[in-house]
């Protein structure tokens, strides 16, 4: 996709997946190949994996620090999961919307229900893979869990899955590509509208309608 200049503010994406499903991946090509979208990097109480950054992947933070944060009303939304917990950045988000930037949020179900109440004007996607049998392989190639911690992701998954008709669009990670031109549809099509294009391109109708 081809940058834009904006020049209004930008909008609020919800993404979510079961763990393994490829909304990582996913919503990483996708900012690579738009200057025009971002994506939030939470709070969490995890542990740092190998290969990761502080500030890049995550914001690490001690249970302590991240109590402090939810006291003080820092966070747009706030989950535990697997025992850990995550949370995302109410003013980092509200500057980025500022800028003219579309903002994802990488977060679950949970947060989604958080988030809507207070943008009820996110829009929300959630990404499936193809089959069961596909997220157990997925899971099992990352070589980061124990089995037992896999099949504990994979009950989560269905869990999480049976909360999909709480969210705007549907994506289905089978094939990369396809998934990502499908995603990166999404994101085109809310440019496209009228009230975004109209100020996009006030000099453009203005001359035409002169």
């Amino acid at each position: 996709m081809s940058s834009l200049t904006p020049q209004s503010p930008g909008k609020l994406y919800i993404i979510a997946a079961p763990s393994g499903a490829g909304k990582t991946s996913l919503v990483h090509e996708l900012i690579m190949r738009n200057a025009n979208i971002t994506v939030s990097v939470s709070h969490t109480t995890r542990d740092i994996r190998p290969g990761e950054q502080n500030g890049v992947n995550y914001n690490f933070v001690d249970v302590p620090r991240f109590t402090t944060l939810i006291e003080s009303g820092d966070f747009l939304e706030h989950a535990e999961v697997f025992g850990n917990f995550y949370g995302t950045s109410r003013a980092w988000v509200e500057s980025r919307l500022q800028q003219g930037l579309d903002v994802i949020l990488e977060i679950d179900w949970q947060g989604a229900r958080q988030v809507r109440k207070q943008f009820p004007g996110a829009l929300s996607i959630f990404i499936i893979p193809p089959s069961k049998a596909a997220l157990h392989a997925r899971l099992e190639a990352r070589g980061q869990d124990t089995p037992e911690v896999i099949e504990q992701r994979m009950d989560e998954a269905t869990s999480e899955c049976s909360h999909y008709g709480e969210f705007d669009y549907v994506v289905v990670n089978e094939n990369f590509e396809q998934a990502l031109s499908e995603l990166s549809a999404i994101f085109i099509a809310k440019r496209m509208e009228l009230a975004a294009q109209k100020l996009r391109h006030q000099d453009i109708l203005d001359e035409l309608l002169s």
